[in-house]
Order: structure tokens, then sequence, then C-alpha cells
């Protein structure tokens, strides 16, 4: 997998800081749903930190070490995390994803980005998300209301 970015003490001081797995998971939930992505997108667990550049859109979150780290959504997608997951936010897309890697075909694929196409301006419940991953450019999607809840 794809090394995450590295997260500098400089790029600390210009962010919003967070620890603790409870607020990080809100304020997680709360920027996907304000970048109009659905908060149990990637269902992440056992936050330590999580930061927020606004001016850049930079993302980290910092997991506690665990054996797996995995999440099986109701569509059989399963995302797997790294102990740390950086990623650049902006409307409707996450960029320059490292630290996710989901299952097809028994094989896993780091993921680099997720969009939302949406069919209908007015409401992303008949929209489609899209996983897109770094090998050879493949992707997948799925319709946004798999992911509205964890």
């Amino acid at each position: 997998m794809k090394m995450s970015l590295e997260i500098t003490e400089e790029m600390k001081a210009k962010a919003e800081v967070y620890h603790g797995d409870e607020i990080c998971r809100d304020k997680f939930m709360l920027l996907l749903s304000e970048i109009g992505l659905p908060a149990g997108l990637l269902a992440l667990q056992h936050i330590e930190e999580c930061g927020y550049v606004k001016e850049v859109g930079f993302v980290w979150l910092r997991l506690r070490k665990e054996e797996k780290n995995e999440h099986r959504f109701d569509n059989n997608v399963v995302l797997r995390f790294d102990n740390v997951v950086t990623a650049y936010f902006e409307p409707k897309k996450i960029k320059k994803l490292t630290g996710v890697k989901a299952k097809e075909f028994l094989i896993w694929f780091p993921l680099c980005e997720i969009y939302v196409d949406v069919n209908d301006s007015s409401s992303l419940k008949v929209s489609n998300i899209t996983f897109k991953t770094s090998a050879a450019g493949l992707s997948k999607s799925f319709p946004v209301s798999v992911f509205w809840s964890i």
C-alpha cells in the first residue's frame, strides 16, 4: 500500500486537531457531510487522533493499532484501514487517499479516490459513489444510499 502523506508539526500547527475516538468520529462524519459525502462512508473506529487543515482540505486520521481495522458494508464492500489514513477533501470528492484498501475478488486494492456522481442535483440519495484504485485505473460504483449509515 502507498505510504501515507507525512503529517508534519507545521501541518499540525495549521490544523484543527482532535483526540479520542468519539470526538474524532463525530468530527470526521461532520466533515464528510459538509463536503457532500455520506457520513458512514469510511466507518472508522478506534480513532486516536484526527486533523483537518481547512485551507488545503488535508485530513488525517490515526487509528489505534488493531489486528484488523476492517468494515463490511451491506453490499459486501469490505474496506481495510492502515493505522494512518490521509486524504484531501473537496466538495463530493476525496482524493490522494492513502491508508485504505478495498477487497474485490479476494484481492486488496489500494483506493486513491472516492467521489459522488450526482444524477439528480436535488438529492444525493439517487446518486452513485465511485471508488477508484491506483491499480490500472480500476473503479467501481455503488448507490450512495448504501453508505448513509454505519
